[in-house]
C-alpha cells in the first residue's frame, strides 16, 4: 500500500475508493446541513419571517453541531465509521423531511436545530481516512476529504435554487429540500454495503472506555478538563443570542432551563471524563501508550481560528460586500462565493504541504498567511476595487483552508485508537471559533471583526510553537494483546 503513489484517478486501488467514498459521504451531510441557506428567500416568503428569526433558523442549525461533534467521535472509535456514517446519513433524512414538511416557524426551528446533528458527519471520515493512508499520505488525503467534502455547502448555494424552480409551484422549496434527504438516506445504505473500518487484515484499535478521552497524566487530566470548558461556554453565546435580550426566539424560563441544561450536561460530561481518567491513570499508563495533551489542545486552537473563521465569514461576506460596494444580493453572494471554492484545491494542498514539510512548520506559515491575510482584509473600504477586494479576500482564504488541512494532517498522528474523539474534540472547537467570532460581529464594525481574528490566528502561532513534531512510531495493542507499531513520521 505505502509503495504507491497517491493517484485519486486508480480507481482499481481499495483506498482510493475508499478516499472517494468517504468525501461524497461527507459532501451529502453538507448539502443537507446547508440545505436551507440558499432557498431562505422561499422560506422567508411562505413564513412571513423576521430578520431576527432568520437570524435565529442560521444560529440553531450550528448549535448542536458543538456537542455532537465530540459524541459522534466517541460513537467513531467504539463502534467503527463504517456503521457510524452510513447511519448517521439514514437519520439525517428524518429531520431534513421533516424541516421540509414544517407549517409554522417552531418546527422550522426545532428541525433546523435537530439537523445540526449532520454537521458532525465530518468527524467520521477522519479515522477512516487513518486507517487506510500512511502517515506520508494522510495530510493530502484528509485534506482531500475535508475540501471536496466542505464544497457541499457551496454546491447545494448552486444547486437547490434551480432544483425548487424545477419542481415548481409555491413547495417547490419544500421538494428540493426533501430530494438531498432522500440522496442521504439512499447514500447511506450505499455506505454501509461497500465500505470497511480498515485494508484487509488490519486492525481497528478501540479506546479502553469511548464516554470520555483518555489521557496519560493527572496533569493533563487538568488540562483536558479546561479544554472542555469552552465548548460548554460557545453553547451558553448561543442560549443568550437566542435569548429574549438578544434574538427573543424564547422567553426569559426557557433560557434559564436551557442554560441549567447545558450546565448539567457539563457537569455530567466533565464527571465521566474524570471517573474514566481516575480508573485509568490509578492503573498507571506504560510508556509506549503514552501521548501529550498539549498535542489535541494546540490544534484545538488551530482549529478553533481556521474553520471557525471561515464559518464566520462565509456567514457575513455576502452582506459585507453589499454594503461595502452597494452591489446586489446576488451579485455580492456570487463574489463571495469565492471564499468557499477555495476549499477544492486549499485544504488538500495544506494537507499535501504538510506532508510534504512536516506538520508544525506548514500549520506555523500557513496561520502566519492566515494572520496577514485578515489584516488586509480589515482595510477593505469602498475605495477599493472590486477585484482587488475579492483577490484579497481569495488569498487570505486560501490561508484559512489550507491551515485547516494542515491541523487534520496532525490530527490523526496522535494516538490511532482516539483518532475520532481527538477529531471530534478539534472539530467542536471549530465550531465554537464561528460562534465566538459571530457574537463578537454583533458588537463592532467588520474591519475591527477582521482584525479580531487576526489576533485570535497570532494566539494560535503562539501555541503552535509548542507542538511536537509527530516522529516514529505510536503503539496500539490489538485484539489479541499484542503490541503494534504505527509509523507515524
Amino acid at each position: 500500500m505505502s509503495d504507491q503513489k497517491l493517484n485519486l484517478l486508480n480507481l482499481s486501488a481499495p483506498r482510493i475508493r475508499l478516499l472517494h467514498l468517504s468525501w461524497l459521504a461527507f459532501f451529502i451531510t453538507f448539502v443537507v446541513w446547508f440545505s436551507h441557506a440558499p432557498l431562505m428567500g422561499h422560506l422567508r416568503d411562505a413564513f412571513d419571517l423576521t430578520p431576527e428569526q432568520i437570524k435565529a433558523l442560521l444560529i440553531l442549525n450550528v448549535a448542536l453541531t458543538i456537542p455532537a461533534r465530540v459524541v459522534i467521535g466517541s460513537l467513531v472509535d467504539r463502534f467503527g465509521p463504517r456503521l457510524v456514517f452510513g447511519s448517521l446519513l439514514m437519520l439525517a433524512a428524518l429531520p431534513c423531511w421533516a424541516f421540509a414538511l414544517s407549517t409554522t416557524y417552531e418546527q422550522l426551528a426545532v428541525t433546523r436545530l435537530l439537523m445540526g446533528f449532520v454537521g458532525a458527519g465530518f468527524v467520521v471520515g477522519i479515522r477512516l481516512i487513518s486507517e487506510w493512508f500512511p502517515a506520508r499520505e494522510v495530510g493530502l488525503a484528509e485534506g482531500v476529504y475535508g475540501g471536496w467534502g466542505n464544497f457541499g455547502s457551496a454546491a447545494a448555494a448552486i444547486t437547490l435554487p434551480s432544483l425548487a424552480l424545477l419542481y415548481g409551484g409555491d413547495d417547490g422549496w419544500r421538494w428540493a429540500i426533501a430530494t438531498t434527504g432522500a440522496v442521504a438516506f439512499v447514500y447511506g445504505i450505499f455506505f454501509l454495503w461497500r465500505a470497511r473500518n480498515t485494508p484487509q487484515g488490519a486492525s481497528y484499535f478501540k479506546p479502553k472506555k469511548a464516554s470520555a478521552l483518555e489521557v496519560s497524566s493527572k496533569k493533563d487530566l487538568f488540562f483536558y478538563l479546561a479544554m472542555s470548558l469552552p465548548l460548554y461556554i460557545a453553547l451558553l453565546v448561543i442560549v443568550w443570542r437566542l435569548g429574549p435580550t438578544n434574538l427573543n426566539l424564547f422567553g426569559q424560563t426557557t433560557q434559564i432551563l436551557l442554560a441549567a441544561l447545558i450546565i448539567s450536561l457539563a457537569a455530567v460530561q466533565l464527571g465521566q471524563a474524570w471517573r474514566v481518567n481516575r480508573d485509568h491513570l490509578k492503573e498507571g499508563v506504560p510508556e509506549h501508550d503514552r501521548y501529550s495533551f498539549k498535542q489535541v489542545a494546540i490544534l484545538d486552537l488551530a482549529y478553533m481560528v481556521t474553520f471557525g473563521s471561515e464559518l464566520a465569514v462565509v456567514s457575513m461576506l455576502p452582506l459585507f460586500f453589499t454594503d461595502t460596494f452597494s452591489l446586489s444580493a446576488v451579485t455580492a453572494g456570487l463574489l463571495a462565493s469565492g471564499y468557499a471554492f477555495m476549499n477544492l484545491v486549499a485544504r488538500p494542498g495544506g494537507g499535501w504541504v504538510s506532508d510534504k514539510f512536516g506538520r508544525k512548520k506548514s500549520l506555523a506559515i500557513l496561520l502566519c498567511g492566515l494572520m496577514v491575510g485578515y489584516g488586509l482584509m480589515s482595510q477593505i473600504g469602498s475605495s477599493w476595487p472590486i477585484a482587488l477586494a475579492v483577490i484579497a479576500t481569495m488569498c487570505c482564504s486560501f490561508f484559512v483552508q489550507a491551515g485547516e488541512g494542515a491541523v487534520f494532517a496532525t490530527v490523526p498522528l496522535i494516538k490511532r485508537r482516539l483518532t475520532g474523539q481527538i477529531a471530534g474534540m478539534v472539530g467542536a472547537y471549530g465550531n465554537a471559533g464561528a460562534v465566538i467570532f459571530l457574537t463578537i460581529l454583533t458588537f463592532v464594525e467588520p474591519s475591527t471583526f477582521f482584525l479580531v481574528i487576526a489576533a485570535s490566528a497570532a494566539v494560535a502561532l503562539a501555541a503552535v510553537q509548542f507542538l511536537d513534531e509527530p516522529k516514529g512510531h505510536i503503539a496500539e495493542i490489538d485484539e489479541k494483546g499484542d503490541v503494534q507499531l504505527i509509523e507515524v513520521g
